[in-house]
């Protein structure tokens, strides 16, 4: 709990991105979710105690809860489950650190998480320690049939918890924005990342296509069933949207020209007096941006991050295009990963940069790339179920099914995101003035009947 302290985070003894830890033995299930437990707590290393407990805005929750509520998931899901051994570790820890699942209990809410400076730091960590080893000594000590059962949840609550190592980050940055010191979460080498190449484009032809995933690995239940979907011809940008083509929209007066502008994102950037991305602002006529290693001059070249949809949207209208679909985008990054032999590759969590950068060098203009880590990639996509959805059974039912309605999908991952989190399927979803996330966006345009 050192702010100054700059921890390497664990070696993941993970299988790869997209796989499922299913079939694992008790022992090599046991290593791989304590590694991931470890790294929470590694991308907490650097915060002041006093860090842990700030919440800066409903949206945001403090480090502390984040790492309580990952803990009561297991606690709850596994060990009072029909398999575990049923006890509480406090008796209101359900109540402060249940998120949304009102199948389990009330919670506290959401925008009062800062106010609980109890627990302490310190006995969060102890929780979190005791439900580890309880949950070690379930794993290696249950029969064959029990462990097929507690391995599903474990699964879940082992990508859940690298959403919430996600959401640390985001969070804590919005935090450390607040602050007038604008303090570093910490000190990264970026290196000279000025390599940018200029965007082309990606044709597709119409088609059927296949959408979703029936596959044995892990994916959440809103990415299936895997099903057909008709699409018309459409072009793909080849890379995302960069921070100073933003700048060209922004200079051509892009936030004050209703016609670019959905009335919902119109109303909203004139409520909230929006000029520019968030965490930017304007010196002696240069743009600058709010870091996790602290403020920083924006890089033409790199991804623009952190608009809304409603941002991202204005702009494609702007460029003469449109948001990708989220069908398109998969269609799209399905032949990436061919061309790619199915390996996800970008600028993710363990790379340690914490902030969308260009690549090192020039990416090729005929091609695909960026398509994983870096931003979250708005899509032109209501977030709404697949044909044939239906959400589990039980209290995980409410993990995606009952918030599809006033969100849109993201696709892809950001550079906060755990490598081996992210997939091809994975779709993502905020309300449309969201903008705290690693979120940006890749152009699509449609192509012109014959």
């Amino acid at each position: 709990m050192d702010a100054q302290a700059s921890p390497t985070l664990p070696a993941l003894t993970e299988t790869e991105p997209g796989k499922t830890v299913l079939g694992l033995s008790p022992s090599g299930l046991t290593s791989v979710f304590k590694s991931i437990r470890r790294r929470s707590e590694a991308l907490c290393a650097p915060l002041s105690v006093e860090d842990y407990v700030v919440q800066s805005m409903p949206d945001v929750s403090p480090s502390k809860w984040h790492l309580a509520h990952t803990t009561w998931f297991f606690e709850t899901f596994v060990l009072q489950g029909a398999d575990g051994d049923g006890r509480v570790h406090h008796p209101m820890y359900g109540h402060l650190f249940n998120s949304y699942y009102n199948t389990v209990g009330k919670m506290h809410p959401r925008p009062l998480r800062g106010l609980l400076s109890r627990p302490s730091v310190r006995e969060v960590y102890a929780y979190r320690a005791e439900i580890d080893q309880r949950i070690g000594e379930l794993l290696l000590s249950t029969d064959a049939e029990a462990f097929k059962r507690i391995e599903r949840l474990i699964e879940i609550g082992l990508h859940h918890e690298q959403q919430h190592q996600e959401l640390i980050l985001t969070d804590i940055k919005h935090v450390l924005s607040c602050n007038p010191l604008r303090p570093a979460y910490r000190a990264t080498n970026r290196g000279n990342r000025n390599a940018t190449a200029k965007s082309a484009w990606v044709e597709f032809a119409e088609a059927i296509a296949w959408i979703g995933t029936s596959g044995e690995e892990f994916t959440y239940d809103n990415e299936r069933p895997r099903h057909k979907i008709f699409h018309n011809a459409f072009q793909i940008a080849t890379r995302e949207v960069t921070a100073g083509e933003y700048i060209e929209f922004i200079e051509d007066g892009g936030y004050r020209r209703p016609e670019l502008w959905l009335s919902d994102g119109w109303n909203t950037i004139g409520g909230l007096g929006w000029n520019a991305p968030m965490y930017w602002s304007k010196r002696n006529g240069c743009w600058f941006m709010f870091t996790l290693s602290g403020e920083a001059e924006v890089n033409n070249a790199d991804p623009v991050c952190h608009i809304s949809h409603y941002e991202a949207d204005a702009y494609a209208r702007w460029a003469g295009a449109r948001l990708p679909t989220e069908a398109e985008w998969e269609i799209a990054a399905h032949d990436h990963d061919v061309e790619n032999s199915g390996t996800i590759e970008g600028n993710f969590v363990e790379d340690g940069l914490f902030h969308p950068c260009a690549p090192l060098e020039p990416l090729p203009t005929n091609a695909l790339s960026q398509m994983y880590g870096g931003v979250w990639e708005w899509t032109g996509s209501p977030y709404t179920p697949y044909p044939g959805y239906a959400a589990p059974e039980g209290a995980l039912g409410e993990y995606n099914g009952k918030f599809m309605s006033n969100q849109m999908v993201l696709r892809g991952g950001s550079c906060v995101t755990p490598r081996s989190h992210i997939r091809r399927t994975y779709r993502n979803f905020f309300p449309p003035d969201a903008r705290w996330q690693f979120s940006g966006l890749r152009l699509a345009r449609d192509v012109p009947a014959n």
